[in-house]
């Protein structure tokens, strides 16, 4: 999109999600996706990558911990893409999460579902 002369990106590059407990978060996120996770600090704040070892295109997404991030199921909804959402929902619920939106093919061959994590945020799921 270009707007003036400038060009604007509109694509997700970076995705923070709130975590009240880090461990617990790594933990579920770890076992949710399979990730390998990176602790660092980023500007002060605890925080844990996950790392994609696909070569597909997407955000990063980081865990993050501190005073201005607040775990929540209201507000952006990020939808992180995966194989099976059946399967990643099943883990889910075996990690503590639990459903918000069951598993449905919301158009051809498009499905989605959401949970709330470990830490109270809305998270969605595709197969796309």
């Amino acid at each position: 999109m270009v707007v003036g002369m400038t060009r604007v990106h509109v694509r997700a590059t970076y995705v923070e999600i709130p975590a009240e407990d880090l461990e617990r978060a790594e933990r579920f996120y770890r076992g949710l996706f399979g990730a390998s996770v990176r602790r660092t600090v980023l500007d002060g704040h605890q925080c844990c990558i996950l790392d994609d070892d696909s070569d597909a295109a997407g955000a990063v997404i980081a865990l993050m911990q501190g005073e201005s991030y607040v775990p929540s199921i209201d507000g952006t909804r990020v939808y992180v893409s995966v194989d099976d959402v059946e399967a990643v929902v099943a883990r889910a619920q075996k990690l503590g999460g639990s459903i918000l939106y069951p598993v449905t093919e919301v158009a051809d061959g498009l499905i989605v579902a959401e949970l709330a994590d470990s830490e109270g945020n809305r998270i969605a799921l595709s197969n796309q």
